[in-house]
Formats: C-alpha cells, sequence, structure tokens
C-alpha cells in the first residue's frame, strides 16, 4: 500500500525559510509526476509545484523564484525548499504522487506552514 508522509512544516517569520520533505513508500516504481499543492483557509487547494520524471516542472506564480522543488527519484522523495516566506504563504502543503494525467494518484495527509511574526 503506497504511502506518503509529509514533514518540515511549522512556524516561521516573514522572510524565513522552510524545507518541507514527503517520502512516498510502498510503491517499486518512481512516480512519473511529484507535486505540492497548499490549501488556505477558507480556500481551495492549489497546485503549488510540481516535477515529472521527463524534467518536466511548474510552479504556480506567486511562488515562482522563492520555491524549488527537487526530488530523489532513487527514493521517491520530493522536497519544497520555500524561501522568503511570506504571510499570504501560511497553508496546509499537502504532497501528491502519480502517474502521467494523475490517472493513478496518491496523497499525503499535509503538513501546515504558518507564516508568522
Amino acid at each position: 500500500q503506497v504511502q506518503l508522509v509529509e514533514s518540515g512544516g511549522g512556524l516561521v517569520q516573514p522572510g524565513g525559510s522552510l524545507r518541507l520533505t514527503c517520502a512516498a513508500s510502498g510503491s517499486f516504481f518512481s512516480f512519473y509526476r511529484m507535486a505540492w499543492y497548499w490549501q488556505a483557509p477558507g480556500k481551495q487547494r492549489e497546485l503549488v509545484a510540481l516535477t515529472a520524471t521527463d524534467n518536466i516542472t511548474y510552479y504556480a506564480d506567486s511562488v515562482k523564484g522563492r520555491f524549488t522543488i527537487s526530488r530523489d527519484n532513487g527514493e521517491n522523495t520530493v522536497f519544497l525548499q520555500m524561501n522568503n516566506l511570506k504571510s499570504e504563504d501560511t497553508a496546509v502543503y499537502t504532497c501528491r504522487a502519480g502517474s502521467a494525467g494523475w490517472g493513478d494518484s496518491y496523497w499525503g495527509q499535509g503538513t501546515q506552514v504558518t507564516v508568522s511574526s
């Protein structure tokens, strides 16, 4: 059974940095896509960043230049380095992994990131 476990969330001051980690277990193969989503209070869950094994990457406009997604293919682990954090980055961040087109898709439980002074 595939499981995704996120870690690295927490409370950080504006301008600070955090690194999120999502470790996937239970799969014999590398996931084609791995991604991070966020959901702020009262808002819908949105895609923040995505990486695919063919080197495709995507970032939401609001995080370009501040966030970097990377992965360790050998371990089916994906990271999200978040720099220059802003209060509007406060959200629950959830990892997703799966096949092309999300035909098969798995979600983590999420980790809270709070940016506040």
